[in-house]
């Protein structure tokens, strides 16, 4: 049975569908079958970007570079019954979902089938409202906020139908080089709230204009190790390859022994 990685973030702009990607191309290219599954269905960046990616490699066919299989959305009407056998039935080692930042019924489904839910958040405050409500003269987390709820929720919902559990991996993500007073603030609060509600949590991808400027062809970091597909080499890639590798380091931590073998490779 395939190992499904929900990308989730009740808050959008946090980098979900480039995350999403990069992984999963990460994982193809170790030899892994990776079926990816766009569940934000308005939006669908996900979707875009590997037909991007299609494209591109309609255009230069000497380019011998990953390609998860994109499953299109014939599922979204299934019964819960329906896709639990759906999931199972997946010919796929990993399946990568991504999620739009908002709380749908579709997307509280899909976050309910995952065995590991990976959540990108932007190093502000702001954002970290999702995940805790925080006292602003201490520090002190007063409760968990909406987004930890729905992830308790999932957790319940996924051990009440086939007795499974679900890891949970927040990642720093589009890290700024300054503020280095909030970055100690949001590690000193993520590093309370993760023993109270239970995360693990790792680095994400810098404030990089490298990261959008792939998107238009559907590449990754990935595939700049790949002398087939004719691309440079910069410093700003060699930079951000590094935080390729620490994100796939992290995650194969959360992943099945089979699997994080796999993964680790491609660092």
């Amino acid at each position: 049975m395939a190992t499904v990685i929900v990308f989730g973030n009740e808050k959008g702009g946090t980098g979900k569908s480039t995350l999403a990607v990069h992984v999963a191309v990460a994982l193809a290219r170790q030899g892994l079958k990776v079926d990816a599954i766009d569940g934000d269905v308005n939006q669908g960046t996900l979707s875009r970007y590997l037909e991007n990616r299609q494209a591109f490699l309609s255009s230069n066919p000497g380019a011998q570079l990953a390609l998860p299989r994109l499953i299109s959305n014939y599922w979204v009407t299934f019964s819960q019954e329906k896709l639990s056998e759906w999931f199972a039935g997946l010919p796929a080692d990993v399946v990568v979902i991504d999620t739009p930042g908002s709380l749908t019924p579709l997307s509280e489904t899909l976050h309910s089938f995952a065995d590991l839910i990976v959540t990108p958040l932007n190093d502000s405050l702001i954002d970290l409202a999702v995940l805790a409500d925080v006292d602003p003269e201490t520090g002190e987390v007063r409760k968990p906020g909406h987004y930890a709820e729905r992830v308790w929720n999932a957790r319940k919902a996924r051990a009440a139908r086939d007795g499974g559990s679900i890891s949970w991996t927040v990642l720093r993500n589009r890290l700024s080089a300054l503020d280095a007073h909030n970055k100690r603030v949001m590690a000193d609060i993520l590093g309370k709230l993760a023993a109270r509600v239970g995360f693990d949590t790792g680095p994400g991808f810098g404030e990089r204009v490298i990261f959008r400027e792939l998107f238009l062809q559907g590449l990754t970091l990935s595939d700049f190790e790949d002398k087939s597909s004719g691309l440079a080499w910069t410093v700003s890639h060699v930079a951000a390859r590094q935080e390729l590798r620490d994100l796939i380091d992290c995650l194969a931590k959360s992943l099945g022994q089979g699997i994080a073998a796999s993964v680790a490779e491609s660092g």
